[in-house]
């Protein structure tokens, strides 16, 4: 079980957004946090490890309503923050600020992970552990931290993302795109090379249940590299990455995956709603009802609303239920978005296998009550399938936004505006407290 490590992690804001230095840092409560990143031993080690494991699942809400109210997906009808559907959806011409509670929260978030891998990668230079513990640390560290930057550069895109916050006093500059890709896919791959020799001498939580020795955590940091491969548009490299990942082309193993932790003593599953309230929830966009085929099972990720009550103009007539319990985890990645990103990058390799794509959607068609595929092989139907799937599949997990940018679907022209005027936004500003 994951522990609270809050009080090691609050003065992060200072850290990302201030001069302040850690030996600045207050600490009234224990011994200063120079002290223990000096000369840590195990114990001092898998804390940190267990704080960074915490730290990775935070944020996960707004970057759930961001991406998927843009995307048309979803809606957020949570009455203490109604400008979600002004600002989300450009109501009447409304432009992204940067200062959206949705992706300040979310940067934040996972700036708040990646200083917990910083914490840890300085702390293991010098930690009283053997060299295979302390690759073992490196591993898990690096793969977290270009993990939690995958996200950053998708929200913010050809506005790129600061990969270097490891000096307070002197923070990296920003990246662009190009460049951004290139330092978290060689973060990932920093991590993968660490695990050979390394030793696991920490415990992560169930969520990584499969996944919690050097072995197997490296094909779950491969199929991450997979994924920021195809965002990066590298599809024959994420086809190379995904035959050492833990892909398997086989429908019995759509739901095998990493996954966030939570628990009732601890923190709660932070996208569930409680069924029927309508002050509070995650409605689907009827998009999404009108569009899914007749026999899809997938359906079951939605369900009806009783009372399919109107806010500021739009509406819908279900609502998420994805998730049963306020404990249930949320993946991290799964072998079903694997099977995804092998048909994605076969359908826009250099030389495309379209047969190979064809037979990997079809496992889905076959999961989900669907007939096989019975389009064209070429790029133009094969993507049309795989979008169709991709939205389905991943729905609700924050996807879509970056599915439809990157297939160039991201527009008015693709996507109902659920009122005159509205606009839908391609990517977020930076943020104005860090630019």
């Amino acid at each position: 079980m994951i522990i609270s490590s809050k009080k090691l992690y609050l003065p992060l804001i200072a850290l990302l957004f201030s001069a302040c230095s850690l030996e600045d840092l207050p600490d009234p409560n224990g011994p200063s946090l120079s002290g223990t990143l000096s000369n840590a031993n195990q114990q001092t080690m898998n804390f940190l490890v267990t704080g960074l494991e915490a730290e990775i699942r935070n944020g996960r809400a707004g970057f759930i309503t961001a991406t998927g109210t843009i995307a048309r997906e979803l809606y957020d009808f949570n009455s203490s923050d109604p400008a979600t559907l002004v600002n989300l959806l450009g109501k009447e011409g409304t432009q992204l600020t940067g200062s959206e509670p949705q992706l300040t929260g979310t940067i934040f978030a996972r700036y708040q992970a990646v200083k917990s891998a910083d914490f840890i990668l300085q702390a293991v230079e010098d930690a009283t552990v053997t060299e295979a513990q302390k690759r073992g640390y490196r591993a898990f560290a690096y793969t977290m931290r270009g993990y939690a930057l995958i996200d950053v550069l998708m929200l913010l895109d050809d506005n790129g993302v600061r990969v270097d916050i490891s000096d307070p006093d002197n923070l990296g500059p920003w990246l662009d795109r190009s460049a951004g890709f290139a330092a978290i896919r060689q973060m990932l791959d920093d991590g993968f090379d660490q695990l050979t020799g390394a030793e696991f001498s920490f415990a992560l939580s169930s969520g990584f249940d499969g996944f919690d020795s050097p072995a197997s955590f490296g094909e779950l940091n491969r199929a991450i590299a997979a994924r920021a491969a195809l965002y990066d548009g590298d599809h024959a490299a994420a086809l190379t990455l995904l035959g050492d990942s833990f892909l398997s082309l086989n429908a019995a193993d759509l739901t095998t995956g990493a996954r966030r932790f939570y628990a009732q003593t601890e923190i709660l599953n932070p996208i569930f709603k409680t069924p029927q309230q309508s002050t509070d929830q995650y409605v689907v966009h009827n998009r999404l009802v009108t569009d899914i085929r007749p026999t899809d099972t997938r359906i079951s990720k939605f369900r009806v609303r009783d009372v399919a009550s109107p806010r500021d103009g739009v509406n819908g007539t279900h609502e998420m239920a994805i998730y049963a319990t306020s404990t249930d985890p949320i993946d991290h990645i799964r072998n079903e978005e694997l099977i995804l990103i092998y048909a994605e990058a076969n359908i826009n390799a250099t030389t495309p296998d379209f047969q190979a794509a064809e037979d990997a959607l079809n496992i889905l068609n076959g999961a989900y009550g669907l007939a096989n595929y019975a389009g064209a092989q070429n790029v133009a139907e094969l993507t049309d399938e795989l979008i169709y799937h991709r939205t389905y599949s991943l729905w609700g997990e924050g996807h879509a936004m970056f599915d439809l940018r990157r297939n160039g679907r991201l527009n008015s022209t693709n996507l109902p505006l659920d009122r005159a005027g509205d606009l839908v936004h391609t990517h977020f500003p930076i943020p104005p407290f860090d630019r």
